[in-house]
Parts: structure tokens; sequence; C-alpha cells
């Protein structure tokens, strides 16, 4: 099985709970021409009014210039592997198990199929859960 496996830093900021919230902040990513490939918003109950919006990966002083000036730091908190391949039948499923055979925890999933590729990011823990995740998906 081929596939691209790289561990990715996953950018947050704060928002408002409120209409415009979200796209008050990917706008002033988009004005500055930060090209993301991956967006999840959620509201964050333990602060009502708030919400939080995650992006990966930036790229370049650039971005990453930008993105801080949107409210945009990397969590220390959450760390994520980015995997991408041909897209077949369970291959989710597999992943998970061979991560977990290896007694590596999924904090959170999110993939998506397009056309005959997939694309997976895996929410990690641990940095060297992280690291660890790469190493034995990169041997699959």
């Amino acid at each position: 099985m081929e596939l691209n496996v790289e561990r990715i830093d996953v950018w947050a900021a704060t928002i408002d709970d409120k209409a415009g919230g979200l796209a008050q902040v990917l706008s002033a990513l988009r004005d500055a021409a930060v090209d993301v490939q991956f967006v999840v918003a959620r509201r964050t109950p333990e602060t009502p009014g708030k919400g939080v919006v995650f992006i990966a990966p930036l790229q370049g002083e650039r971005e990453i210039r930008a993105a801080t000036q949107a409210g945009f730091s990397i969590t220390s908190s959450l760390h994520s592997v980015r995997v991408m391949g041909l897209d077949r039948l369970g291959i989710i499923a597999q992943l998970a198990q061979m991560l977990a055979d290896e007694g590596i925890n999924l904090r959170g999933v999110s993939a998506a199929v397009l056309g005959t590729q997939f694309i997976a990011y895996l929410a990690i823990d641990s940095l060297d859960d992280a690291e660890k995740a790469v190493d034995v998906l990169q041997r699959a």
C-alpha cells in the first residue's frame, strides 16, 4: 500500500460563536493568500459565546505571519498526522487497526474521499505517538 504520510502542525484560533465568526478569520487568511487544505470549526462548550477553528497546514513564513495576525497559533496539545493515498474499502479501519496494534490511541479522525484518493488527518495526543504513527504508517 503506497501512502503519503507526514506529521502536520495544526493551528487554532478562538472565534466568536455567532454568524460570521468563522467567516471573519477565514476571510483574513484568504485576503493574505493563505491556502489551507484542512479546516474544522466547532463551539467550545466550556466558553459560552466562543468557538475554535483549526487549520492545517501553513506553508512558509508569509502564511505563518498572516495566520498569527489573524489570531492563530500552533496547538501544543494536538498533534496531527496527514495520510493520503488511493481509496479502497476499509482503508481508515485498516490504518486505525495498525495504530492500535502499536498501542497508539487516536484522539480524533477526519477523513474524506475525492475521486480515487483519500485524505485523513489523525489527531494524536502526544508528539512521541505522532512520530511513532508516521513511522508505522510509512512502513505500511
